[in-house]
């Protein structure tokens, strides 16, 4: 599905994954692809939103604080150990060969411009928003899929975290999906 994107909506994509990466969370959902539209402020989905209200650094508040509890879990040392795995040591050999504090770095770019780092899983409603992504640029006879759409997929899912985030800032998600429509035609 990812080749019908458009270049904003890969890098809202990327974003999103970075959002969760940062938020220390264990998925990827329906917030950190808003994060990822609203972190691209040029966009069409970041203009919209912002003349609503609602920008980057408070829908980014919004998730840090709806989700306190859904931070990915720390090692556990004793427990990794009680089955033979001794996490200082492996450090010791990761920092050996990749230098001082390499574990506590943040993902760096590369030199094809992506950056580096694990995967982090969708969630179940992100999976579905980007499902219905792709079905809004179809109802819309339009070829691609542009951030607008992934907006579209967002509210039509609507009971992801990214649809309290716009309904707690006060804007209508019937009204904003209209704007948006007219937007992207």
């Amino acid at each position: 599905m990812f080749e019908r994107f458009y270049q904003e909506s890969r890098q809202a994509v990327s974003l999103a994954q970075e959002n969760a990466r940062r938020l220390r969370h264990d998925h990827c959902g329906t917030e950190h692809i808003l994060l990822g539209l609203l972190d691209q402020r040029s966009c069409l989905v970041a203009r919209v939103l912002s003349g609503h209200g609602l920008d980057y650094e408070r829908a980014y508040q919004a998730v840090v604080r709806l989700t306190p509890h859904r931070r990915a879990p720390a090692l556990d040392a004793e427990a990794l150990e009680s089955i033979g795995i001794d996490l200082s040591a492996i450090r010791e050999r990761v920092e050996a060969a990749f230098g001082p504090g390499s574990l506590d770095r943040d993902p760096v770019t590369t030199r094809n411009g992506r950056r580096s780092g694990r995967h982090i899983p969708f969630s179940p409603g992100a999976k579905k928003a980007l499902e219905l992504s792709l079905r809004e640029t179809l109802a819309l006879k339009q070829k691609g899929i542009r951030d607008g759409h992934l907006l579209l997929g967002i509210l039509r899912e609507g009971r992801g975290l990214a649809s309290r985030v716009i309904a707690d800032a006060g804007i209508d998600a019937g009204s904003l999906r209209q704007e948006i429509v007219l937007e992207l035609r």
